[in-house]
């Protein structure tokens, strides 16, 4: 017990299987279907807690770390089906995650009939309505829309068995405060109450304490993350040419000895099968394999008879294979630690290696949550040209032939090419033989082109949270004059500029935000009462 009146359980213990959590054959199966093989730790400890349970919890855990999965699952398994009343209520800080969490929610449902909806600021209110009206099992809503349709009466809460505060730290901090203690009022009181904060600043522990029954504190403590000295590499690429793109850094290697992660089992054997089909000597690793068939595919790549092993993180596990020269991400990893875990395996013994990312536009937020937790330096990097790649694959072909000749081809060879040689110019000859051997793998025609992937769409954006509003005099031209003339970020990537009475937010381009931030970070000892206050802005995290 802690002195704040809840037990504290820190996951320290051995992780097990997603069986060992008490969920139904329907929740696994979802599971397998999505390819997740082991649960992360504030999983292994959340899930079971709300399954035999029926105390309030606060959890603690940095996001990124599958906390959605880990309330979502246990929720989904208690809840009954056709209840036509709302059952459950997630709040979100921000439209993006409560369309993510819902979008997540339902993906794990699996069949079980549930309806589950998102509902924020920005979207029809007729659409909202409409579905409200059909009878929905899950809400999942930023503050502000949810106390709408509270006082609109358009949203009842009295029978919820359950209420999710996701990030309640963010909301904290972009000033929800207030709201959700509103809404709070509105709700059933015998509902099972869970808080989810990556931080515990002393407000979250006294919003635990008057509005939660007894509860108990689920935390994840956070090992030291050090990455190693390998040269860190990200590519931005869309999903479609992440395959296209692993096939550029493999040829232009001159050797390339390596482990490509993925995230499932089903983009394993997806990625696996690929590359064989294109020649590589390549295969897959993941925990549908029996013993005896792990066992011979790595003895196999240790003998360097395979030189590309796709794997899930799981399945890599135990793996001592030196001189690798590259990790590939081919997916991102759930979290830092599984990050730091990959790439360090390449780089050992005092020998160089590269670790490689590729990240979608969307997933540039979850990278840069990475590279902060992890201490490290991921640096951006641009594909191999396709004129690169033939001059390398001529290069190694002009190589190979010299070590042939060189070793004095056999007779039969030998006798094959002088009867060839009677009648024919030599360069067509060794022209034809090229070709016939290599077929369009030196024509620029027949690769399949990638398209520069940038996160400056619409879903690769922060918003950020300015502490100054109305009341201090601000407006919108002059928050826009402030980042125009202090970071050069022109007026058509400032986007939802809104000035509130104490406080204001803004949108800009993940590039463009970070450097903002960085800006703000380094002027807090600037000379005006703006930059005074200006280390207060947050970057809103997903």
């Amino acid at each position: 017990m802690n002195d704040e009146g809840g037990i504290i359980a820190n996951m320290e213990s051995k992780i097990g299987s997603f069986e060992d959590l008490g969920l139904s054959e329907r929740a696994l199966t979802v599971l397998k279907q999505k390819g997740f093989e082991e649960p992360t730790p504030i999983q292994a400890k959340t899930i079971p807690a709300i399954l035999s349970g029926n105390r309030d919890i606060v959890g603690q855990a940095q996001t990124g770390t599958g906390k959605t999965a880990a309330f979502g699952l246990p929720i989904i398994e208690l809840l009954p089906e056709k209840s036509k009343v709302v059952q459950a209520l997630v709040l979100a800080p921000t439209r993006e995650l409560a369309t993510q969490v819902a979008e997540e929610i339902n993906s794990l449902k699996g069949k079980k009939k549930l309806s589950v909806i998102p509902i924020y600021g920005g979207q029809s209110m007729d659409l909202q309505l409409r579905s409200l009206k059909k009878g929905i099992d899950i809400v999942v809503g930023t503050p502000g829309r949810v106390l709408d349709h509270l006082k609109r009466r358009t949203l009842k809460l009295d029978k919820i068995s359950y209420l999710v505060l996701d990030e309640a730290d963010e909301m904290l901090n972009m000033g929800f405060l207030e709201d959700v203690s509103e809404i709070l009022e509105y709700t059933a009181p015998d509902k099972r109450t869970m808080l989810f904060s990556a931080t515990m600043p002393p407000e979250i522990i006294k919003i635990a304490k008057k509005h939660m029954g007894e509860y108990d504190i689920l935390k994840v403590t956070k090992g030291q993350l050090t990455a190693n000295q390998t040269d860190q590499i990200y590519f931005e690429v869309s999903a479609a040419d992440k395959f296209e793109a692993l096939c550029r850094i493999i040829d232009i290697e001159e050797e390339f000895y390596g482990l490509v992660f993925c995230r499932t089992k089903i983009n394993v054997d997806t990625v696996a099968n690929h590359l064989m089909e294109r020649g590589y000597d390549a295969d897959a690793l993941h925990g549908d394999m029996s013993q005896s068939q792990r066992e011979k595919i790595l003895i196999k790549f240790k003998k360097q008879m395979l030189n590309i092993l796709v794997a899930t993180d799981v399945a890599a596990r135990g793996i001592d294979v030196q001189n690798l020269t590259h990790v590939i991400n081919f997916s991102l990893p759930q979290d830092p630690e599984s990050y730091v875990h990959r790439i360090g395996r390449t780089g050992r013994a005092g020998k160089g290696g590269n670790a490689i990312t590729f990240i979608t536009p969307e997933e540039y937020r979850k990278l840069q949550f990475i590279k902060r937790e992890a201490k490290t330096d991921i640096r951006k990097a641009k594909l191999p040209k396709v004129a690169d790649v033939i001059e390398t694959k001529k290069n190694r072909i002009k190589s190979d032939l010299d070590d042939i000749v060189n070793a004095c081809p056999r007779s039969g060879y030998l006798d094959m090419s002088r009867e060839l040689l009677i009648n024919n110019d030599p360069v067509n000859i060794l022209a034809a033989l090229l070709q016939y051997a290599f077929l369009d793998e030196l024509d620029e025609e027949s690769y399949t082109k990638i398209k520069d992937a940038v996160v400056v769409d619409t879903k690769g954006k922060t918003r950020l949270f300015v502490t100054h509003g109305k009341q201090d005099g601000f407006t919108r031209k002059k928050l826009i004059t402030v980042i125009k003339d202090k970071c050069g970020i022109s007026n058509e990537k400032i986007r939802d500029v809104q000035i509130l009475d104490k406080f204001s937010f803004v949108t800009l381009p993940f590039h463009e935000a970070e450097t903002l931030l960085s800006y703000f970070k380094k002027s807090k000892k600037g000379g005006g009462p703006f930059f005074s206050k200006a280390k207060k802005i947050q970057k809103k995290r997903n």
